[in-house]
């Protein structure tokens, strides 16, 4: 399996032919506006024109960092892909013409591509104005392919939903677990990790290979663009724990 991180929480996933992305963005800024909002200091580690055909894209929740229109979109146009989402955003978006979508609550399931997709838990929110605040689901996923198990985080806050999640199924092969957006605490910690969380996380899972993601693209928060990956080894990341650069790949035996 090779794995890219591309930027922020985008990963790209090939194995066996099958091409998966997650919460792709590759526009200039997180935000319903072209001129105001988070923009990106990097660019996306892998050109538009360079993406290979994707198979089956999974998007974690609303929020602008994870659910990309624009991209969305040109996804969409490309007529290859089957989106997965969390419960409510199917209507969003099949209102722009983006489908088919297949829409997941917590412990659904889904086959495509052979690929079997199980929406799981995660400690996060959603909304992309002022007045829908939780008014869709947000999620993590576990990948099921060729005897590999795969655990796509999502956004999430640390909590008992890592236990369960290996419990239910196994320790992951990969999995993909956000390290950034945590200062300061006292406002992100129900809702994003911060990196010694997420080496909590990586070894209550028992996944043979983490990689960092949510990070080096945005500054969402308090702590430096950079902060989160040098963190992540001052805490004592173990060597399983991969910090990528954005369009860095690993190959997965």
């Amino acid at each position: 399996m090779r794995v890219t991180l591309i930027n922020h929480a985008t990963v790209l996933m090939q194995q066996g032919g099958v091409n998966i992305l997650t919460d792709p963005i590759w526009s200039e800024r997180a935000s319903p506006f072209s001129w105001i909002g988070p923009r990106r200091r990097r660019l996306p580690g892998v050109r538009w024109e360079d993406l290979p055909r994707i198979d089956i894209v999974l998007l974690s929740h609303n929020h602008y960092d994870h659910l990309d229109a624009a991209t969305l979109r040109r996804l969409g146009a490309r007529g290859e892909s089957q989106f997965v989402v969390p419960v409510g955003l199917g209507r969003w978006l099949r209102s722009r013409n983006i489908d088919p979508v297949h829409e997941l609550d917590w412990g659904d399931s889904v086959t495509t591509r052979a690929v079997t997709v199980h929406s799981v838990p995660a400690m996060h929110f959603s909304a992309r104005g002022l007045f829908d605040r939780n008014r869709t689901l947000w999620c993590g996923y576990v990948m099921e392919a060729a005897d590999r198990m795969i655990y796509f985080a999502g956004d999430t806050a640390f909590g008992e939903h890592f236990a369960q999640i290996r419990e239910r199924f196994r320790a992951p092969d990969l999995a993909l677990l956000p390290i950034g957006a945590y200062e300061p605490r006292w406002f992100m910690g129900p809702v994003h990790m911060a990196p010694d969380e997420a080496i909590r996380a990586h070894e209550i899972l028992g996944a043979k290979t983490s990689i960092a993601m949510h990070h080096g693209t945005f500054q969402l928060s308090d702590e430096g663009i950079d902060t989160p990956k040098t963190q992540l080894r001052a805490d004592g990341a173990s060597d399983s724990f991969l910090v990528l650069d954005n369009g860095q790949s690993v190959t997965l035996a």
